[in-house]
């Protein structure tokens, strides 16, 4: 059969999306957290993972990806079948990446309304959404303090070479579980070292559990993050 003459294209269009808070916003806002969920997630229920962080200080912001699927067809009904969402797949990707940069930033734009210039920001990625916590730190409009990159690497399309100096004004931590079967042993250590390879450092910061968020773990890279901001405040 003779190739048919079929033509990609690319339209714009306008559609809702959602995102959840946990945490003060305004002027008592200390920091902001924009954490990006992992593959088959909704974002309310990643978004209690970060109790422990809900010290009224912190406005905590989990965008959800705006594509969502059923997880389970039970019966062969999707009537009760869990529902989660993805940031993206490799099916035109780049249109997809881009999107969702720009929805990140709208999403930041709008929650930092009204809160002091000097707050602190944070973006956390978990699993899959580590991929899109660094491209929007590294491509997106808002300034990161502190980048979190939890049981996954760098995406390694992402041009460290164009984006080095951006990246190295953030403090950037790599953390992975010890008995994390998506993480190979030895792949933290390798993600820091190319990161070196461009002069960006970062920090790898291991905890005794699998692939999931730890409550201690997080709560000690806060804290540690505010002692740190505090003491370069303070000489």
């Amino acid at each position: 059969m003779a190739d048919l003459p079929i033509v990609e294209h690319h339209i714009p269009v306008a559609r809702t999306a959602r995102y959840y808070t946990l945490g003060p916003a305004g002027a008592s806002a200390q920091e902001v957290w924009l954490v990006c969920h992992g593959y088959g997630q909704l974002a309310r229920f990643f978004l209690r993972r970060f109790a422990p962080l809900d010290d009224g200080t912190r406005l905590i912001v989990a965008p959800e990806g705006m594509s969502r699927f059923y997880l389970s067809d039970p019966g062969g009904s999707h009537a009760k079948a869990r529902v989660g969402a993805t940031w993206m797949t490799r099916e035109d990707r780049l249109t997809e990446i881009q999107d969702y940069v720009a929805y990140l930033d709208a999403v930041y734009q709008r929650v930092v309304t009204g809160v002091p210039h000097t707050i602190r920001r944070f973006a956390l990625g978990f699993s899959q959404g580590v991929a899109t916590a660094c491209r929007w730190a590294a491509l997106g409009a808002a300034g990161v303090d502190d980048l979190i990159l939890w049981a996954e690497r760098v995406p390694p399309d992402l041009d460290l070479a164009g984006t080095a100096e951006r990246l190295r004004r953030m403090r950037i931590t790599l953390v992975t579980g010890a008995t994390d079967p998506a993480v190979p042993p030895g792949a933290p250590a390798e993600e820091r070292d190319r990161l070196a390879q461009y002069g960006i450092p970062s920090e790898i910061v291991t905890f005794p559990g699998g692939h999931e968020l730890d409550a201690d773990t997080l709560r000690a890279i806060a804290d540690r993050a505010r002692s740190l901001a505090r003491g370069q405040a303070n000489p």
